[in-house]
């Protein structure tokens, strides 16, 4: 049960638009007042959480994880338990996973099955989006179903791993149509699948097997092409896009130009794209360089993720997810003698907030405002969870993190919560630290030590039609719709030619 009575005394509460030095009450779950030097009666029973010195920020929200996911021949080894008991560690009190069909197979059963993973696992709240991965009149009825009946509003559509999940142009095109009409936010996972996968044949006849492999069959150019490819088809039927995980200077740059044109896109940088890059992938030591393996890989120009924090301090990228998808040594290794066999995936749910403090607010990047938006709030408003996420106002969930600026900790695989043998920011230092996260109005992380029970979570509803995205699409669907030039009929000859039956 949730915590009856909690205040928390005397920090500074940061939200995207603003930070103020006050106090937060909170009674079953919900922020109730929000002010200096509050009293609540009576005190007994009355948990208190010093902030002094500290900021009180909303619990984040990671739009991207992978938890328990059947994928390349393996399991990710997170599963929502271990998965969600690391975020909070972490500061997360939220996650958006996927629920992944296979081609020809029902999205409501895969729906259910996700969900019927996670109810009993969870220690935060958490929501799904679906991924279409075939088409057909029966997916077009069940991404209604979805929305209509399942809290549904999001569903992911990959442009790579061909034969498995990659969709064509057409159905690109008919899938965000659907998004369109039912107030859905339409997700890619954008590469060019046809181009990778001729690539990696290339690589694997010139003998190249290894890691490197991998980042060489899928340049950026082939994630900026499809990236630039999927803005284009969501613009033509008037659909908001979400581009998953950007990993390159070149793909960030083709949304924050669309942007500038007015298209409504929103780009989400990841933990990984943020903290650390692909020079790894010619590491060596070959399960040092497979750890970093995912898709789209990392890129090997150090300046990468400088070059995305610069676009997320400035809204030309918008949220920040994890795309956490762990796999061990020994999983990594089934790709041992052939890049294409390493199962894609890195952690990143319980470092995010501590990497984006570190490379974004403690670098001067940005101010403790936008960390909000970019962690949580703009989250909360895209998939429409806002102002019960992403905010600390009275009447939002109390989702809430105590955050130190002032310490420290250094990352390890030997420390973290994760269920995994190694940790892609191994010795990162980072200052900004969660001390105290509260969810629901629970405190389930103090001082290192958890209060969390499994299923503990809930499962989230999101309605359709987000205002923050879908304002601006209806109001162009008024007014920008093109419409046929009035002018007198053409009463001249006609001439045509004339065809001699054989």
């Amino acid at each position: 049960l949730a915590q009856q009575r909690l205040l928390i005394k005397g920090g500074k509460v940061v939200n995207d638009d603003c930070s103020v030095v006050a106090d937060v009450y909170v009674e079953d779950g919900v922020v109730q007042q929000v002010g200096p030097n509050l009293n609540p009666e009576p005190p007994a029973g009355l948990v208190v959480l010093d902030a002094t010195n500290k900021l009180v920020i909303p619990g984040g929200i990671d739009t991207h994880t992978h938890m328990q996911f059947p994928f390349m021949g393996s399991t990710s080894k997170d599963d929502f338990y271990t998965g969600t008991k690391a975020a909070i560690a972490g500061g997360t009190t939220m996650i958006i996973d996927f629920a992944i069909p296979q081609k020809g197979c029902s999205l409501i059963e895969a729906f259910d099955t996700w969900k019927s993973w996670a109810d009993p696992k969870v220690c935060c709240d958490y929501a799904l989006h679906v991924a279409v991965t075939w088409w057909s009149n029966k997916v077009k009825e069940e991404m209604k179903s979805l929305v209509q009946n399942k809290g549904v509003n999001s569903f992911k559509m990959f442009m790579a791993y061909k034969d498995l999940y990659m969709v064509n142009d057409e159905e690109l095109y008919v899938a965000f149509s659907c998004c369109k009409e039912l107030g859905a936010v339409a997700q890619v996972h954008a590469e060019n699948g046809e181009l990778i996968a001729q690539g990696a044949k290339k690589m694997l006849a010139m003998g190249i097997t290894g890691p490197e492999g991998h980042e060489l069959c899928r340049p950026e150019e082939v994630e900026a092409e499809a990236t630039q490819r999927a803005i284009t088809i969501a613009n033509a039927v008037n659909c908001p896009l979400f581009v998953v995980h950007v990993m390159s200077k070149s793909a960030a740059k083709v949304i924050s130009n669309a942007r500038r044109e007015g298209k409504v896109v929103y780009g989400e940088p990841i933990a990984a794209s943020l903290g650390t890059d692909g020079t790894n992938y010619w590491n060596k030591d070959w399960a040092h360089a497979a750890a970093y393996v995912m898709g789209p890989p990392l890129r090997p120009d150090p300046s990468t993720p400088d070059f995305l924090m610069n676009l997320l301090a400035n809204d030309d990228l918008s949220v920040t997810g994890t795309d956490n998808c762990t796999f061990d040594i020994c999983q990594k290794a089934l790709g041992k003698d052939d890049f294409t066999k390493i199962p894609n995936g890195v952690n990143g749910v319980e470092d995010r907030m501590s990497v984006i403090w570190e490379k974004g607010v403690y670098s001067g990047k940005m101010d403790e405002n936008r960390f909000v938006a970019v962690t949580s709030t703009n989250a909360a408003k895209i998939f429409n969870l806002y102002p019960k996420k992403g905010r600390i106002a009275v009447g939002s969930d109390a989702d809430i993190v105590v955050w130190d600026p002032k310490a420290a900790r250094t990352i390890s695989a030997k420390t973290h919560h994760q269920a995994n043998n190694f940790n892609i920011f191994e010795g990162m230092v980072c200052h900004g630290v969660p001390v105290a996260t509260v969810s629901r109005g629970k405190v389930v992380y103090e001082g290192g030590a958890f209060n969390v029970t499994a299923g503990e979570g809930k499962y989230v509803s999101r309605p359709p039609f987000p205002p923050y995205v879908y304002k601006r699409v209806r109001q162009r669907e008024q007014v920008c719709q093109p419409v046929p030039v009035k002018r007198a009929p053409y009463t001249d000859v006609v001439s045509g030619i004339s065809i001699t039956p054989k």
